[in-house]
């Protein structure tokens, strides 16, 4: 089970699909706001939670901020940042594992650039330090697939499907440190390469008009459907919808 977002990612990979990204945006938001509310049944976002569902939350914030500067609402996609950045600083009061704290502060970074505000390099700069100082870290591989870090990359994944094709162009390796041995280093590698990375993405998309779907599960030439836009059978299921793994239309069956 994942988190509570009451059907609204659903409808935002949908919009994008039609690329109404102002729906998309809006609809990002909505989901954002309903995981931040209760990620899960039961659980509250200010609550201790050692695998961090309430990132999915900051991850839906940051893709609408995205989503938002491709439609040309720069002002919207800036106050969704501060936004965001308010939020995960606040959220802290749960997720206080040393740990976590650095993740956040990697989100901070995030929502500085997806809404193309002042400090992002300071903030990942900050966050570089954050994991690095670290003492006594034990099982990495467990944190760095924790819904929060997962969350975490997210955006930066789905914005790099736009330069690529379709296909996954920012890996697990790409992110993290090549020594889960050094766990600091490890982790530290991830806002280190967003601060070489993400922004110039983020550009990339605006400056194209076109934010890709985030990648489900895939399948190649499949014959069954057939992309009206480009003529692909390359599939991408993802929410509730039936892509193109290449330009993110909806999928046509042949």
């Amino acid at each position: 089970m994942g988190t509570n977002d009451g059907g609204h990612r659903a409808r935002a990979v949908a919009a994008l699909a039609k690329r109404d990204y102002v729906t998309a945006a809006d609809e990002y938001t909505r989901a954002g706001w309903r995981v931040l509310a209760e990620p899960r049944p039961g659980q509250g976002p200010f609550e201790s939670d050692e695998r961090g569902w309430v990132g999915d939350g900051l991850q839906y914030l940051t893709a609408a901020a995205v989503a938002y500067r491709v439609a040309g609402e720069s002002t919207r996609a800036a106050r969704r940042a501060v936004e965001g950045v308010a939020v995960a600083r606040d959220l802290e009061t749960g997720l206080d594992v040393p740990v976590q704290r650095a993740c956040l502060a990697e989100f901070v970074a995030d929502f500085r650039v997806a809404g193309d505000t002042d400090g992002a390099e300071k903030a990942y700069r900050d966050a570089t330090d954050a994991y690095e100082t670290l003492d006594g870290l034990e099982s990495v591989h467990r944190w760095a697939t924790a819904p929060l870090f997962e969350a975490a990359a997210a955006t930066l994944k789905q914005v790099a499907r736009g330069t690529a094709d379709g296909e996954i162009a920012v890996s697990w390796e790409d992110i993290h440190g090549s020594d889960p041995a050094d766990p600091s280093r490890f982790l530290g590698a991830r806002p280190r390469f967003k601060r070489r990375r993400f922004r110039s993405l983020v550009d990339r998309v605006v400056d194209d008009g076109h934010l890709a779907a985030p990648r489900g599960t895939t399948e190649y030439g499949n014959d069954t459907y057939r992309c009206p836009n480009c003529d692909a059978t390359d599939v991408n299921w993802v929410a509730d919808s039936v892509l193109c793994l290449r330009c993110s239309a909806p999928m046509t069956r042949s």
